[in-house]
C-alpha cells in the first residue's frame, strides 16, 4: 500500500477526479445539515445569511447543503470537469477556477470557508494564510469528511475488500487540520449520516475514490469484481436496496 508521503502518488490521487466528474456528482453522498451548521460555527440558524466559500468544491455536494441552509455561496474548484458539473447542477452558485493555495477572492470577503472531502489535498503551509486572508475577523474554517462507518462489521469488511495497493495506510480523515498561527484551537465533532444504496450504486460510488481511479484497468476490474461478489454474499446488502451508514467527521476553527 502507498503512504501519504509518496509525493508522486499523492499528486496523482489529488488530481484524478475530473475523469469521473459525472459519476462523482451522481453517487457521492451529501452532507448532513447539522454537521454543516456546526462547521459554520453554529448549531442553529441565528447567525443569519452568510457569505460562504466552498473551497475545493468538486461537483458541489457541500455547496448544495449551504444553499439549503440559505447562505450565499462562492465555490472555488481547480478541475474544469468537476466545476462544470457544479455549474450545471447549482447555477445560483458563483463558481471560480482556483485552488486553496491561491484563492481568487478579495481580502476579508467571506464569513466562513468550508471544505468537503478535500482539505487533506491542500498544501497547508500555503493554504492556511490564504484562507485567513479571505475570512472576515472571527470567520470560521470548517472541514468535513464523509467516511463509511467501520464500526459496522460488514462495512469494516467492505473496507478491507476494497483496499488497493495505493490505499493509504497512515492517513485518516480528520488528521489534516492542525493548529496554525492566526487561528483558534481546532474543535472536532462527528455526525451520523446514511445514504440509500444498491450493489450497483455502491460500486459506482467506490469507483469515484482516488485509490480506485489511479489503478490501471488490469488491476481495477478484478478488484471491482471482488467487491461485487462480496456485496452479493452479505445478507445486509444482497437483497436489493440497503443503507450505507456514514460518519461525517467535522473540524472547525476560527481566524483570530
Amino acid at each position: 500500500m502507498a503512504t501519504d508521503t509518496d509525493p508522486e502518488m499523492f499528486a496523482r490521487r489529488a488530481s484524478c477526479f475530473g475523469a469521473e466528474a459525472a459519476a462523482y456528482a451522481e453517487h457521492r453522498p451529501d452532507y448532513p445539515l447539522p454537521g454543516v451548521r456546526w462547521a459554520l460555527g453554529s448549531e442553529d440558524d441565528r447567525r443569519g445569511t452568510l457569505d460562504v466559500l466552498d473551497l475545493g468544491a468538486g461537483t458541489g455536494k457541500l455547496s448544495a447543503a449551504l444553499l439549503a441552509l440559505g447562505h450565499r455561496v462562492t465555490a472555488v474548484e481547480p478541475d474544469a470537469d468537476m466545476r462544470g458539473q457544479l455549474e450545471r447542477l447549482l447555477p445560483s452558485v458563483t463558481a471560480l477556477a482556483g485552488g486553496a493555495e491561491e484563492i481568487p477572492l478579495a481580502d476579508a470577503s467571506v464569513d466562513a470557508v468550508v471544505v468537503g472531502q478535500a482539505f487533506h489535498w491542500f498544501d497547508q503551509e500555503r493554504a492556511m494564510p490564504e484562507i485567513a486572508r479571505v475570512l472576515r475577523p472571527g470567520g470560521t474554517l470548517g472541514a468535513l469528511w464523509n467516511t463509511d462507518d467501520d464500526r459496522v462489521e460488514w462495512i469494516a469488511e467492505l473496507g478491507r475488500v476494497s483496499s488497493s495497493r495505493v490505499s493509504y495506510i497512515d492517513w485518516h480523515p480528520g488528521k489534516g487540520m492542525e493548529k496554525h498561527a492566526g487561528f483558534t484551537a481546532v474543535e472536532y465533532r462527528e455526525f451520523a449520516h446514511r445514504q440509500p444504496r444498491t450493489i450497483d450504486s455502491m460500486l459506482a460510488t467506490i469507483t469515484t475514490h482516488s485509490h480506485i481511479l489511479t489503478l490501471e484497468p488490469a488491476e481495477r476490474e478484478p478488484l471491482l469484481a471482488r467487491i461485487r461478489d462480496y456485496l452479493a454474499t452479505r445478507p445486509e446488502t444482497s437483497g436489493g436496496s440497503f443503507d450505507l451508514e456514514i460518519v461525517t467527521r467535522v473540524q472547525r476553527c476560527a481566524v483570530k
